[in-house]
């Protein structure tokens, strides 16, 4: 998989300008592009003071590698930092994580881990990248590149990864300063629509909204946790679409969140912890979790999309969950939330549009079990 890529090396400071009318596409200069596959999981902490997980990390990961490495390109939120005992850090919780205030950091060679596991990109615009302040996040970049993990998130930035004739941008959003911002919406628009003149495909990451296990609804309008205002998840990802994203995936609520469809483009608002080591909430809801996997074609349109269930396990490791019991919350989110343009889920996770026929398994929402 991940030999099958070429990174590029291109980090593009968007022109701050929404424009108008359609969003304008890269020129076609080559071979056509071709279908990709897209797997996304949502937030990753490699490690904390709360304790580092066995085999530099790996052992986060040992339980579903084999489906990491079965997309094209897999897509992480890098929940922290990797900026353990680097000189000029400063910890924004003072040496005292907990309570209201948690911050993360593993150590630099915990970044193999993430090849090892086939993770090929990360998405560094959340509220943990800055953890450890700016000489903080220059370390993670570092120790990123050193293991040739790519990222985005970054202002102004878009990250181009190539997959045979295809090319693809990554683009990651938050509502924060040492990111793309997310809670200024011509900011998406234009940056965006910049992605869109330089690839075949946009991919667009945001980490936004409420947190908590009452936060599996995904609201209309600006959502504030912690006394921070955490953007408009639904504007910003239909603003996203409207500038010419072909897929929009979140993280952030640290729950699973509904799926909807926009203008023939998925939207996944949250996937929930993906991986981490006693460093997150758990329990009922917060345990549950999964992967998407989207393969589209090279102009964009969704070919097959299929949500895996996760689980994870004490102290935070997932495993594939047999009983599909995040298959039943996402599919009653998605139907209770987006209504109309809710994507339909089947039993199977097979993730179809709102038209679709859904086998009779799936045409009726389960609710989810109690754990």
């Amino acid at each position: 998989m991940v030999g099958g890529i070429v990174v590029g090396l291109i980090a593009a400071i968007a022109a701050m300008s929404s424009g108008g009318g359609a969003p304008a596409k890269k020129a076609d200069t080559g071979p056509p592009p071709g279908p990709v596959s897209i797997l996304w999981v949502g937030d990753t902490t490699l490690g904390s003071t709360a304790g580092d997980p066995p085999d530099g990390g790996q052992a986060l990961f040992a339980n579903v590698r084999s489906r990491l490495k079965k997309a094209d390109i897999t897509f992480a939120n890098l929940e922290g930092t990797l900026a353990r005992d680097v000189p000029g850090t400063s910890d924004k919780c003072g040496g005292e994580s907990g309570g209201s205030c948690f911050s993360f950091a593993a150590p630099a060679s915990f970044g193999a881990s993430l090849t090892w596991a086939g993770i090929d990109i990360v998405n560094l615009a959340n509220n943990h990248a800055n953890d450890y302040g700016p000489v903080g996040e220059q370390a993670t970049i570092r120790a990123l590149d050193a293991h040739h993990v790519a990222y985005t998130g970054l202002p102004g930035q878009v990250k181009l990864l190539t997959h045979g004739t295809t090319t693809v941008a990554f683009v990651g959003f938050a509502p924060y300063p040492w990111a793309a911002r997310l809670d200024v919406l011509p900011q998406v628009t234009a940056l965006v629509r910049k992605a869109a003149t330089m690839a075949d495909l946009v991919v667009v990451a945001m980490h936004a909204g409420a947190e908590g296990r009452d936060a599996t609804h995904t609201p209309v309008g600006v959502e504030e946790a912690y006394g921070e205002l955490r953007g408009d998840t639904r504007g910003a990802a239909h603003a996203a679409i409207d500038a010419g994203a072909d897929l929009v995936v979140g993280s952030g609520p640290h729950v699973v969140r509904g799926i909807e469809q926009y203008k023939g483009k998925l939207i996944a608002y949250s996937l929930g912890n993906f991986a981490g080591w006693d460093n997150f909430a758990s329990g009922d809801v917060l345990d549950l979790s999964g992967m998407i996997k989207v393969t589209l074609s090279g102009t964009g349109k969704t070919l097959r999309a299929r949500w895996t269930p996760l689980v994870l396990d004490s102290p935070g490791v997932p495993r594939v969950d047999e009983s599909g019991e995040s298959t039943a919350l996402i599919t009653q989110l998605s139907t209770d939330d987006f209504g109309p343009t809710a994507a339909k889920i089947a039993a199977d996770g097979t993730i179809m549009p709102p038209s679709a026929v859904a086998p009779s398994a799936a045409s009726t929402p389960a609710a989810p079990a109690t754990r």
